[in-house]
């Protein structure tokens, strides 16, 4: 991997991550662009404890832009981009409207490939791995910066789920404290580590799912992928290394090269789900790792008690359906699961490739 930092007309940084070593990234970005000026606060909630990002100068993002106006394909004549060059692998740069900026975190974007109408499950396994080194990279660089203390790497795919430029695509957000979600899973961590005499709760999890069967979905040499017991969504798949690690940076190369084989046949099956002649399932691919600040307030819990893991999901409960959140999901944080997990994993095994 080769990895190539400029600068964008505004001052934001752009990385190209090329899988060949020889090439050379010298293109100017040719647009008028001024500063660009985030308005990103994060405020407390005293009666949650959580947190809120406010970021109205988001209202003036661009929004589902036609085809050859794409800001994430490269910049081609006169049509000027976010990316200058002509072409590109994969390429990551600072958010122009982030949710988080400054001592508030970072947002960046990640693009899988210049190609527009692909998918990430169009990738081939190179693509995919350079991918998953990118995230590995820009988990380490951002792990540096004082206003960061959690890496979140994500995808969103369809306008389903909200997304607005349908260029194959992903974000990655530095956040300046430890997530809600993270917070729940590390006290729960330090609770079964109390109650157990010691034994950690996602190895013990794994286990039992490998154990049971009737949830997994893939079983290879070094991830395991499940539908959880208590699964949120209609369709949910978690996919962990089965050999325990608390971030992206701590895989080895046999887990590096068997990820792009597992995680693309992954997202091609959840394209079967609802059968044949359906449009592409929308999901959410989410990286869960451990925060890189302080874990005092979690008793007893370091971060190599966390465990990387990819929870990768969809709001279509069944063709022509999405699941909402109403009442109790919005109002209580109490999902209610149309599909039996047993089913879904039933279902996303009868679906894999031939």
């Amino acid at each position: 991997m080769k990895k190539t930092s400029t600068r964008l007309a505004d001052g934001r940084e752009l990385i190209y991550y090329d899988s060949r070593d020889d090439v050379v990234r010298e293109a100017v970005d040719r647009r008028p662009l001024d500063r660009t000026v985030t308005t990103s606060e994060v405020r407390r909630d005293p009666l949650l404890g959580d947190a809120v990002a406010i970021a109205s100068h988001r209202q003036g993002r661009t929004y589902h832009p036609p085809a050859d106006q794409c800001p994430l394909c490269p910049t081609e004549g006169d049509r000027l981009s976010e990316v200058p060059d002509s072409s590109y692998d994969v390429a990551v740069f600072e958010n122009r409207f982030p949710s988080l900026a400054g001592d508030s975190g970072r947002c960046e974007v990640v693009c899988f490939t210049s190609d527009h109408d692909k998918s990430f499950a169009d990738l081939s396994e190179e693509q995919a791995g350079l991918v998953l080194e990118a995230w590995t990279d820009r988990t380490a660089e951002l792990s540096h910066l004082d206003s960061v203390e959690q890496v979140f790497c994500f995808e969103n795919r369809g306008a389903e789920i909200g997304v607005t430029l349908g260029h194959p695509h992903g974000q990655i957000y530095g956040y300046p404290f430890t997530t809600p979600r993270t917070a729940l899973m590390l006290r729960s961590v330090a609770q079964h580590k109390e109650q157990t005499g010691g034994r950690n709760l996602f190895a013990d999890v794994v286990e039992k799912e490998l154990a049971d069967g009737e949830r997994i979905v893939i079983d290879a040499e070094h991830w395991v992928a499940f539908v959880p017991y208590a699964a949120h969504w209609p369709y949910e798949v978690h996919l962990y290394p089965k050999r325990q690690v608390p971030d992206l940076l701590g895989l080895d190369d046999a887990a590096r090269t068997e990820f792009p084989q597992v995680y693309l046949e992954l997202l091609k099956r959840f394209d079967r789900i609802f059968g044949e002649g359906e449009p592409p399932t929308p999901y959410i691919a989410a990286w869960h790792q451990a925060p890189f600040g302080t874990l005092d307030e979690f008793e007893g819990v370091n971060r190599d008690d966390f465990a990387l893991h990819l929870e990768l999901f969809t709001i279509r409960r069944t063709s022509g359906k999405l699941k909402f959140l109403a009442g109790s999901e919005s109002g209580m944080s109490v999902f209610i699961n149309d599909v039996p997990p047993e089913t879904a994993a039933e279902r996303l095994r009868e679906v894999a490739s031939k």
